[in-house]
């Protein structure tokens, strides 16, 4: 499957894990989420050291979150993607996102291999707009 396939079908997707989530504005996490949950997303806060984004009770990590993660996407240095991909294998998502300027073959390889659609280095916002899906 091309990249686009994977985009169309990971933007079909519901719940999004946002690993890295900042409570600050003007941090990408901050942003992408807020367009996105603005667009319809659940989305799941996952920092410990945030308490809550648009009223949504943040959690301290993604094996603390009870309910079916579809989606995880990456706010964080790029070394750390691996472990967040065996983190997201391991609650069996569906999808991994490392947005624009994360990139870790390593976490895709990991992702692909737990069988689930992976995508990086890739702006959720940019794309969700170019395919017209606003």
């Amino acid at each position: 499957m091309n990249k686009s396939e994977d985009i169309q079908k990971i933007f079909g997707m519901n719940t999004i894990a946002v690993v890295g989530m900042s409570p600050k504005p003007e941090r990408p996490s901050h942003y992408v989420a807020s367009f996105l949950h603005d667009c319809g997303y659940d989305i799941i806060p996952v920092n410990p050291f945030t308490t809550e984004f648009k009223g949504i009770v943040s959690v301290k990590a993604m094996d603390s979150i009870d309910v079916p993660i579809d989606i995880v996407t990456v706010f964080r240095r790029p070394d750390f993607a691996p472990d967040i991909a065996r983190a997201a294998v391991s609650i069996g998502a569906g999808a991994l996102w490392l947005p624009a300027g994360i990139v870790n073959d390593v976490a895709m390889q990991i992702a692909e291999s737990g069988g689930f659609k992976a995508v990086q280095d890739i702006c959720a916002v940019v794309t969700y707009k170019e395919l017209g899906l606003i």
